[in-house]
């Protein structure tokens, strides 16, 4: 290893000093932020709320400070389907109440789990790993199906949000020194020998969560009233379990549709499907899978199920050439490299084998532009941030950002040619717990 000299030092700033461009730059940043001088005027014309083909929805939710957004989105696909069974103009479902039992689910994943981990040494790599993540808000596809199998839904009405829901940091933290908490006293009982105490021990350590969801959360409902009106007219329909809900008004079609992947990493050959090690919720529930497949054919499978007015719930980075305010992403509405002049490109591979990209927020696509050669431009977003920005709280892509930060898209077998649906039945292979593709799990 080398340090820099004094003669490099003097090198560079005379170099510096023949560079215009950032001299003035430097100048403008005395009272400018270096984040707004980078928006280009002849990309706004390519990015308007207009849409060939769109799927009338309901009014956007609002996720607050969480990272529920795959429960939101994954909930928004759900109450469509009783919203026009019902004609109903406003109706949510209850995030609140699946929230509770993924946080419930997890903090059991997380015990169970703890099994493997209690000979290894202090420093493995992936204890380390499981240690610092706890559990978070975030979760995947498969995830989100685990739960609304097993514990159904239920309207908002039924489990409000708290202050604790909408806002889950300091809740998770507390959660998280439990668990880690648990962690040290299991290796410890099991290294003096004590292993018949560490029944009871998970067992009180999962009555005091439990306990402590419910004092932030509320107490789930084991039955709900569905009470709507239609046309002017009020219904009611009393006693339905949250899992009769779901099966009887809900559709129960979660089971049909599976995960499609774009990771264009050389670890990942397309037409082969994957999972994740220690991703999951519920034990014994549906198993975290995904079939990688080139972009263009993620594309083409959700194009066909967004021209046949069926919605596509999706994990993307929204990290990247964002405006949060017009609701709008595109990777060519900022120029960057021009300005600073200084390269930044980097391919989709390496943005996530050099942990530069990574799936972060889940949505759902609820239209689609297609030009006159019927070739996608642009794509409209059901977000979960609430309607203050975007067009009411609805947001657009570009194709182009499209091809760069979309990864997952979760689409109905149906739709699936032969050889992918041969593919998806393959065992998948198993990706370490730091794989970039189960990230939008650890938000």
């Amino acid at each position: 290893m080398k340090d820099i000299s004094i003669k490099e030092l003097n090198v560079l700033k005379e170099k510096y000093q023949k560079k215009p461009v950032q001299q003035a730059l430097r100048r403008v940043l005395v009272k400018n932020e270096l984040v707004n001088l980078f928006d280009k005027a002849e990309s706004k014309p390519s990015t308007q709320f207009r849409f060939s083909h769109e799927i009338k929805t309901l009014p956007v939710t609002y996720q607050k400070q969480s990272g529920r957004c795959w429960i939101f989105a994954g909930l928004n696909l759900i109450r469509e389907t009783i919203a026009n069974r019902y004609e109903l103009k406003d109706f949510e479902l209850s995030q609140n109440y699946t929230a509770f039992y993924d946080k419930l689910e997890k903090i059991n994943y997380f015990l169970e789990i703890m099994d493997d981990f209690l000979e290894v040494d202090q420093d493995d790599r992936t204890l380390q790993y499981i240690l610092k993540t706890g559990i978070q808000d975030g979760g995947q596809w498969d995830m989100f199906v685990s739960l609304i199998e097993k514990y159904g839904i239920v309207p908002k009405e039924a489990m409000v949000e708290t202050t604790s829901s909408s806002g889950t940091a300091f809740m998770n933290r507390l959660i998280n020194v439990k668990l880690r908490k648990y962690a040290a006293d299991a290796r410890r009982l099991h290294q003096n020998g004590q292993t018949e105490d560490l029944k009871s021990l998970k067992a009180s350590v999962l009555e005091e969560l439990y306990t402590f969801l419910v004092t932030n959360f509320g107490m789930p409902p084991q039955t709900i009233d569905f009470e709507y009106v239609s046309k002017d007219e009020y219904h009611l329909i009393k006693n339905l379990t949250p899992v009769q809900f779901y099966k009887e008004y809900g559709g129960d079609t979660l089971k049909d549709f599976v995960s499609i992947i774009h990771a264009p990493t050389s670890d990942k050959p397309y037409m082969k499907t994957y999972t994740v090690q220690y991703l999951g919720n519920v034990i014994g529930g549906r198993p975290i899978k995904y079939l990688n497949l080139d972009i263009n054919h993620l594309k083409d499978l959700v194009l066909k199920q967004l021209l046949n007015k069926e919605l596509v719930w999706f994990g993307a980075d929204v990290a990247r050439y964002g405006d949060r305010i017009s609701g709008i992403w595109d990777d060519q509405q900022f120029d960057y490299e021009s300005m600073l002049e200084m390269n930044l490109t980097m391919s989709k591979a390496d943005e996530l084998d050099y942990s530069q990209g990574a799936m972060n927020h889940a949505m759902v696509f609820t239209g689609v532009n297609l030009d006159v050669n019927k070739k996608p431009n642009r794509w409209k977003i059901e977000n979960s941030w609430g309607d203050a920005n975007g067009l009411k709280g609805y947001y657009l892509a570009t194709d182009t950002w499209f091809d760069r930060y979309i990864y997952q898209a979760v689409i109905h077998t149906k739709y699936l040619s032969k050889e992918q649906l041969s593919a998806w039945q393959q065992k998948p292979i198993e990706l370490k717990p730091w794989d970039p593709m189960g990230s939008l799990a650890k938000s």
